[in-house]
Order: structure tokens, then C-alpha cells, then sequence
């Protein structure tokens, strides 16, 4: 079969996708190790019978709506080439505003350390890390095998300033103080309907759902992050586009000031922050 005839039956099994031709391409690049451009011109060639079966089983799986960024085993943040497993959540282009809020509080000549709670792939961890090369971040995960992957990835992408340990919030931390603390944790309510729909229903539900509509894990890191900040020292969080106004309430409660919220691309709230007065 030839690739355009492939990609002509592969989007029509993939009716469900917001984005059919893109997400076959995507499969017949990984597949046959040539990039997109190649494919688009010698559609002409021909796929040989072990290709199509490989092709085949992914086609299955994301016809199911199994995430593209897991079968391909990989996602783009902050223009970096991460590796994903359905162990992590995937990192999302939103959550580049979270980098750009505490990028904005590091000088670029300062020396500093940055923890990043609830880490996963290491994404927000190590884009901070390869912005701000004099500083220390350290990445905290409760899951051993995503520590691995972050641990891979920071190896991956050449990053040294970036470690990662296990620990269950900030139970391994230890006496260690931080100038920033950043965190982007679980803070989907359980009976949201959205946990039902596209990625979120392959995603790790223990990274995306926390109790209290959602707000348990942002009141406890908010309560706890003050044991653990140098003085004037920041605490930037990523939530709910609809928990912003509780978020600041939180932040309030427990001795942070100049609090604000930043909104992501498409114009919703979605990191609020404050200092530790």
C-alpha cells in the first residue's frame, strides 16, 4: 500500500480525532523513522506488510482515544522533546506559564534553589533548571518509576542542575529551605465529567484527582510550603481555571501576600502565587 492510501484509511478509521491526517502522520513518522515532511513528499512510496501491521495496532489504540503522546512515547514542552509513559501525566502548553512565573522571580545571574512538587516526566523542573543554569532545582515525585522517567529525561536533555528524589509531598525534604516552591499537584474534583473525556481518561487519576473539590492537595502544599520557603520566597501554584478565587483565599490564610493570578493561553485562570510575608 502506498503512503497516501495508508493515510487516506487511516484517517477515516480515526473519525473520532479532533485532528485525523495529524495524528496519522505523526504514527507513519515514528514508524518508519523519517519525519513528517519526508512522508508528505514521497506519499508515493510503499509501506511494506510489517510496517502496516505496526501501524495497525496504533491505529487501534488511538481509535480507542488511547493519547498520541503515549504511543509515540513522547511530548513537547518548552520547545524540549520529553519522554512520557502512562505512568505521568502529559505536559501541557499551559502549564508553560507556570516556568514563566517563576522564571520571572530568578534573575538570571542568581543562585538559588527551586523545588517542584509532584513532578512527573520533570517537564516544569527541568525547563526552569535549563533557563536558570546557576540555580538548584529539585523535583519530587511519590512515584518511583516517574522519578525514573524524570530522572531519564534530565540525563535525555542534558540538564545537571536537576535532580529528582521520591517523596510524598514533603515528607523527604528534610530541614532544606527553597526561594521558590512550584507545583502544578492533583486539583480535579472526583465526580468531574471531564476525568470522562479525550486524554484524562488515560491519564494517572492519582496525579489528577484530589478530594475537597479538588482543593485538598493545593491547601495542604499551601499550609506546609511555609516550613519550608526562605523568607520572601514564593509559592506558585497551578489549579482549575474555576479555583482561582479559593486558591488566593488559601494563600491568604496561611501568611502570603501579593498574591495574583496569571491566566494560560486561551485567556483562563491558571497559576495564582504569593509571596511569604
Amino acid at each position: 500500500m502506498q503512503i497516501r492510501h495508508w493515510i487516506e484509511t487511516a484517517i477515516a478509521q480515526l473519525a473520532n480525532s479532533t485532528s485525523p491526517k495529524l495524528d496519522a502522520e505523526i504514527l507513519l513518522s515514528i514508524v518508519i523513522e523519517k519525519p513528517r515532511s519526508w512522508i508528505i513528499a514521497f506519499d508515493d512510496n510503499f509501506l511494506s506488510p510489517s510496517i502496516l501491521a505496526q501501524l495497525e495496532k496504533l491505529l487501534q489504540q488511538r481509535a480507542i482515544g488511547t493519547p498520541i503522546s503515549y504511543l509515540t512515547g513522547e511530548r513537547e514542552f518548552w520547545s524540549m522533546s520529553f519522554d512520557v509513559t502512562p505512568d505521568v501525566l502529559i505536559p501541557r502548553a499551559d502549564s508553560e506559564i507556570l516556568v514563566e512565573e517563576v522564571l520571572t522571580r530568578i534573575p538570571s545571574d542568581k543562585t538559588c534553589s527551586i523545588l517542584d512538587l509532584g513532578t512527573g516526566c520533570g517537564a516544569i523542573a527541568i525547563a526552569i533548571a535549563s533557563e536558570r543554569k546557576n540555580c538548584q532545582v529539585l523535583g519530587i515525585d511519590n512515584v518511583l518509576s516517574v522519578i525514573k522517567i524524570a530522572r531519564c529525561n534530565a540525563i535525555k536533555l542534558g540538564c545537571t542542575n536537576v535532580f529528582f528524589i521520591p517523596s510524598n509531598w514533603f515528607s523527604t525534604i528534610g530541614k532544606r529551605q527553597f526561594s521558590i516552591i512550584a507545583s502544578n499537584p492533583p486539583y480535579i474534583d472526583e465526580s468531574d465529567v471531564h476525568l470522562l473525556e479525550g486524554d484524562l481518561r488515560f491519564e494517572p487519576k492519582n496525579a489528577l484527582i484530589s478530594s475537597d473539590n479538588g482543593l485538598a492537595d493545593l491547601k495542604l502544599i499551601s499550609k506546609q510550603a511555609k516550613n519550608y520557603l526562605t523568607h520572601g520566597g514564593w509559592l506558585l501554584l497551578e489549579h482549575g481555571c474555576k479555583q482561582a478565587k479559593y486558591v488566593r483565599i488559601i494563600l491568604e490564610d496561611n501568611g502570603f501576600c501579593q498574591i495574583k493570578t496569571s491566566q494560560d493561553y486561551g485567556g483562563n485562570d491558571r497559576v495564582t502565587f504569593g509571596l511569604l510575608c
